[in-house]
């Protein structure tokens, strides 16, 4: 049974799902904890910067921006923490999984076409293919 579960939001369907997933997969489980993890590429997030927003302002959104997430887990009376990231998405939550001894990282895909895939590569199969936990991808 699972006990350290990570799940990676981006607020996508696809991640949504997941959440659920990782619902099922804990529910009724007391030792089980969630860590709802969230990326946030500052380089990416220029356009916040450049509306006025600062790093904190930026955070302190995406804390609130994870809260219904919690929300799930806790209606379940299930143990989760939401953990802010920083960096490109792919690389950040790698290396934020093979930091922590998760047994299982449940990340949604984000159903890119084979040609997308194949040039630009997607953020779930570069977790897939460099965590060192086993991953179950949603679609």
């Amino acid at each position: 049974m699972y006990q350290h579960v990570l799940v990676a939001i981006d607020g996508s369907d696809h991640s949504k799902r997941a959440a659920q997933h990782a619902l099922q997969l804990v529910e009724g489980n007391p030792a089980a904890e969630v860590a709802i993890v969230c990326a946030v590429d500052y380089g990416k997030s220029e356009k916040e910067s450049n509306r006025g927003l600062t790093s904190e302002q930026i955070a302190s959104a995406t804390r609130e921006y994870l809260a219904p997430f919690e929300d799930i887990f806790h209606q379940a009376n299930v143990r989760v923490k939401s953990v802010i990231i920083h960096g490109a998405p792919g690389p950040a939550i790698v290396s934020h999984a093979n930091e922590h001894p998760y047994d299982l990282v449940i990340i949604g895909s984000r159903g890119l076409n084979p040609v997308q895939e194949f040039v630009l590569g997607s953020v779930s199969h570069k977790v897939a293919k460099r965590v060192k936990a086993p991953v179950l991808v949603i679609k």
